[in-house]
């Protein structure tokens, strides 16, 4: 099975740096726009069996041209809506360290210490993206789909796929309109192979 894992494109410009979460539902800039077009037209000539997404407005808009592309409908999943901030919602990353005395470039090991007032636990984070991400596997095995989600939730499969901590995605980097690609191969001892990561494709 193949599981492409795709972040949502750019947004707005006044969300720019900004802690928007699960509880601002900003839509796309232009550029962003331009990503899901580039997304869709990257994977093309590529086997898709099936679509499943976040319902927040800017994942909806990126897999927009793909979904229209394909003739296919996504599966909406409020399970992989995007991280709750807590408190940090509407912050710049400028602005934590002086609002809450943490660096914001600490975000991941912050929340596997359920460090944000107010924000989503650690448990309740991944138990809700396992819950989708175990309905998934199970509905399409050898098949190949597409989950257009966040950044967050993005690292947060990885994290469960590989079996590490959350805080070990801080290595990794998924950018706006990315692609990252994770094969599962149950007969070999070592399970779970990422193809790609964070790739962006031309706009």
């Amino acid at each position: 099975m193949q599981i492409y894992l795709i972040r949502h494109g750019e947004v707005e410009e006044k969300y720019h740096k900004v802690f928007g979460g699960s509880r601002i539902d900003m839509g796309l800039s232009p550029l962003g726009l331009q990503q899901g077009a580039a997304v869709a037209a990257w994977l093309k000539d590529t086997k898709i069996d099936a679509l499943y997404a976040s319902p927040m407005l800017r994942v909806q808009q990126t897999l927009s041209p793909l979904a229209r592309q394909r003739g296919l409908k996504a599966e909406v999943m409020p399970g992989l809506i995007e991280i709750d901030f807590g408190d940090w919602t509407g912050h710049r990353w400028d602005q934590v360290q002086e609002n809450f005395g943490v660096s914001a470039f600490d975000w991941l090991e912050i929340i596997e210490n359920n460090g944000i007032m107010n924000g989503e636990t650690i448990d309740s984070l991944m138990t809700r993206v396992r819950e989708c991400l175990l309905q998934i596997i199970h509905a399409h095995p050898h098949q190949q789909v597409a989950i257009f989600c966040h950044g967050g939730i993005i690292r947060a499969i990885i994290a469960l796929l590989l079996e590490v901590p959350l805080k070990q995605m801080a290595y990794f980097n998924i950018e706006y309109g990315s692609i990252s690609m994770v094969e599962l191969l149950p007969e070999r001892k070592h399970a779970v192979e990422i193809e790609l990561l964070n790739f962006q494709p031309p706009v």
